[in-house]
């Protein structure tokens, strides 16, 4: 149902997928919940049919550096990623975990956009009853309510994942769209000030506009500037030229800021996901490889030096050229939300391990 964006003008969308029905409460998960790997997508013992472990291929005729699904290279990390919303109906305000086509759905996004970080010690990505896609096109009331359902079901996961994973292994917090927004509230609520947040390596809330302004110093980690850089957040928003971001800023704007100040006209983060740095400009020889996906979604392949990317200094949206060929999910304004980590698939998977190579434990008062 997705494509409606695609044809649709925002009016028609939002009466399309903005839920028309009074909010149920959801009654709390057990505090034992995630114990059940049923409850996980990804996580350590799912073996082959772990999602988050799939490695795709390059492309014939194109050559993206060697990638590899072992750790062996890389230092020990552990990897919590929040999927991006898979439940579009307009029916409930919250998806219940027995719905299977946004399972189905949120399985082929864990699996072409966690499995970026598959050179990882271990992968966790937590089923959750996500906010549906039109709680984003509102601010209605039930649409807060919906996201604080959500968020909740992602604390108790997050929970158990910590208390899963080698106290002294570094975390990397990773997220798009809703699963962008959960990381957010994670850092804010959760993490920022607590011994905990030392052991973040990098946090990736993708595709959420976070404003320098407003909200980056509520987050508790600076922007990554560099590409060497640990213990920070980085973030983008992709879309092909011409580039139309009116919806996207629009809601932005609309939306106040994590220390409650307007939001409209500030500055957003743009970390170049090419370079690794903040406000970067990339030419497409330097993408490593573009996970280009099958109509299906079920599959794909890597496809370097096709993609470019620039930091817009003036919306902070990032600027990745020609509009490439990557599937039917372009939203309206050359909005490539969809193909955030995909676009960038092989650049990430260095990045994060360039980050954690980097990061270094607090010594012990």
């Amino acid at each position: 149902m997705l494509f409606v964006l695609r044809f649709y003008a925002e009016e028609l969308t939002e009466l399309a997928l903005v839920p028309d029905v009074e909010f149920v409460e959801q009654a709390a998960l057990d505090d034992n919940a995630y114990q059940d790997p049923a409850m996980w997508f990804s996580r350590p013992g799912k073996g082959v049919n772990d999602p988050a472990r799939w490695q795709p291929a390059a492309a014939e005729g194109s050559a993206p550096e060697p990638v590899t699904a072992d750790a062996e290279d890389a230092p020990p990390f552990a990897v919590f990623f929040v999927h991006p919303t898979s439940f579009l109906d307009n029916d409930a305000w919250n998806a219940p975990l027995e719905d299977e086509e946004s399972q189905t759905r949120a399985r082929l996004m864990v699996r072409g956009m966690a499995s970026a970080f598959n050179r990882a010690s271990e992968i966790w990505a937590p089923r959750y009853r996500q906010a549906t896609y039109g709680a984003f096109l509102t601010d209605a009331p039930e649409a807060g309510r919906a996201l604080d359902a959500a968020y909740a079901d992602i604390e108790t996961a997050f929970d158990f994942f910590v208390d899963s994973i080698p106290e002294d292994m570094p975390i990397v917090i990773a997220g798009h769209s809703q699963g962008g927004y959960h990381v957010v509230r994670l850092l804010t609520d959760k993490l920022k000030g607590s011994e905990l947040m030392d052991r973040v390596a990098v946090a990736y809330p993708i595709g959420m506009p976070i404003s320098i302004q407003t909200d980056l110093p509520a987050l508790g980690l600076p922007a990554c500037a560099t590409a060497q850089q640990a213990g920070c957040v980085a973030s983008w928003a992709s879309f092909a030229e011409p580039a139309d971001p009116g919806q996207y800023l629009r809601l932005y704007g609309d939306t106040p800021g994590i220390d409650g100040e307007v939001r409209e006209g500030t500055p957003i983060l743009c970390v170049n996901p090419v370079t690794g740095t903040l406000n970067g400009e990339a030419e497409a020889s330097d993408n490593l490889g573009t996970l280009v996906p099958e109509d299906d979604l079920a599959s794909g392949e890597l496809v370097a030096g096709s993609v470019p990317a620039r930091c817009d200094p003036e919306s902070g949206i990032l600027l990745i050229g020609d509009p490439p060929e990557l599937g039917q999910y372009v939203l309206p304004g050359n909005n490539y939300h969809v193909y955030d980590i995909p676009l960038f698939w092989r650049n990430l998977q260095q990045d994060v391990v360039n980050r954690v190579r980097q990061w270094q434990p607090t010594p012990a008062s």
